[in-house]
């Protein structure tokens, strides 16, 4: 520990060569303030400052943080000193279309940088790009708000209501509610391709061919090697997670429990995407192929030009999509026949996906796309016409919102506003749990909640709860610290 006048700072990091941890925790002590940064060694970290009734039990308690890291197998180091481990981004590569008419585009809302991350719902569309930004726009284009994330979106996924961002920086980000928060916080070694959420259980297919479960507290369930690396495609449902990559496509029990079967397919699985009763897997042979869920047999294969980097379908499987990586999107109907090819008009898709006759795509240009997939517009597409697409431009005043590095704080009971819900941090098995204390909640229930500002004892105030698959709930609204 060193010290300078009244302050003292001890940094210590935890790296695991190989794989494994590889994170910073760093305390000051500055009088009766104490703070604590941490992180994955190379990144700025999380912040968390406390202050206590005097110097001395300050002192006292940074020691007892410290001392705890030790036995965790943190040690003494000089910042800076070691890496960060390095991240993969996806190579791409786009060619320009080789169709003969342009899809029927409405609108276009250029991000800046390429994106991989799409969500579209009933009342909005959401796309996150590989600068870490995510923004939501209405179905008319209006850009309503946006998020600061602190790595590269590599992909959005949506879990009822809560919609969820994975990044290059190892962590999945809760963007239901104002302020986006921390809720997974996946191994440093896990380089993570896609994400799928399934009821509050999280899978995570990776660069190595893995797929990682965990729960929704964050904790470790099970992991599996697939046969192939570089799994770019990972689905998730009540009977199976569906796991593509190099080999083919391998489904496994939801509970770890075994293979059930696996598929090889024509080609490196690129993509994937789902329906009820079968799984779609676009590859860099020029195909998709949809399998069924019940056995992976092979049902039908969509026939393309160039690598299939996404494919989405239309509710039931009635309509099959395909971007490639020519900058052109294709239709199918359900047997493989192929209805039409058009260009994109900018760059090659890179994630789509279907909503009321609009297909939404974006693309290696880092573009939001709007397209009309009605028939009559396609129609008209195929004979030369299409709509002038609309350039869609920022607010001045657009609200963004990044993830809190502090928390703020209520500092008395007669402060928390109305219809708002306590919740209490305690040690339960070994594991630190975050539980409802406040009347009319069963408090054996537990809470998604921030990893990054959970204290043993802390106790915090959030606007809503809502209850979730599997015995839990979820943030809804502002989180402040109750002292």
């Amino acid at each position: 520990m060193t010290t300078a006048s009244a302050v003292s700072t001890t940094y210590l990091e935890l790296s695991q060569e190989g794989g494994g941890a590889h994170k910073f925790y760093e305390v000051t002590v500055d009088g009766p303030v104490v703070t604590v940064r941490y992180g994955r060694i190379g990144s700025a970290g999380q912040t968390q400052t406390t202050t206590f009734p005097t110097a001395e039990k300050a002192k006292a308690a940074a020691a007892k943080k410290v001392g705890e890291k030790v036995r965790k197998g943190y040690a003494p180091a000089v910042q800076g000193q070691r890496a960060p481990r390095s991240v993969t981004r996806r190579q791409i590569s786009s060619a320009p279309s080789t169709a003969r008419a342009v899809a029927p585009v409405l609108w276009r809302f250029r991000t800046g940088s390429a994106a991989f991350g799409i969500h579209v719902d009933d009342e909005h569309c959401w796309v996150g790009n590989q600068a870490g930004d995510v923004y939501t726009l209405g179905h008319d284009g209006a850009v309503l708000a946006r998020f600061s994330l602190p790595d590269g979106v590599k992909c959005l996924v949506a879990d009822d209501f809560w919609i969820y961002a994975g990044c290059d920086d190892g962590k999945v980000y809760d963007l239901s509610s104002k302020l986006p928060f921390a809720a997974y916080d996946i191994a440093a070694d896990v380089d993570i391709f896609w994400l799928d959420i399934h009821e509050g259980i999280l899978d995570v297919s990776d660069r190595e061919g893995r797929l990682t479960v965990i729960d929704h507290e964050d904790e470790y369930q099970w992991s599996r090697r697939s046969q192939g690396e570089h799994a770019w495609m990972v689905r998730a449902d009540d009977r199976a997670v569906y796991h593509g990559h190099l080999r083919g496509v391998t489904a496994y029990a939801p509970d770890g429990g075994g293979e059930l079967w696996h598929t090889a397919t024509k080609g490196g699985v690129l993509f994937g995407w789902q329906e009820d009763h079968a799984v779609y897997a676009g590859t860099g042979h020029h195909v998709v192929q949809r399998l069924s869920k019940a056995t992976g047999a092979i049902e039908a294969t969509y026939s393309c030009d160039s690598p299939v980097y996404s494919c989405a379908t239309s509710p039931g499987g009635r309509f099959v999509f395909a971007g490639d990586a020519a900058s052109s999107v294709y239709c199918f109907d359900q047997h493989g026949t192929r209805l039409w090819k058009l260009g994109t008009g900018g760059g090659s898709a890179l994630s789509m996906q279907y909503h009321d006759e609009r297909l939404y795509l974006v693309t290696t240009d880092g573009s939001l796309v709007c397209v009309d997939a009605s028939e009559t517009a396609i129609a008209a597409a195929q004979q030369g016409t299409v709509p002038v697409a609309r350039d869609v431009k920022l607010a001045a005043a657009l609200p963004t919102y990044a993830p809190a590095t502090a928390v703020a704080e209520v500092s008395t009971v007669a402060q928390v506003p109305a219809g708002a819900v306590v919740v209490e941090c305690v040690q339960d098995g070994g594991r630190l749990r975050v539980h409802v204390v406040s009347q009319g909640y069963d408090t054996s229930w537990n809470v998604q909640f921030p990893r990054a500002i959970r204290e043993p004892g802390a106790r915090y105030v959030v606007d809503a709860l809502h209850p979730a698959a599997g015995g839990f709930y979820r943030v809804r609204g502002d989180i402040r610290r109750l002292l």
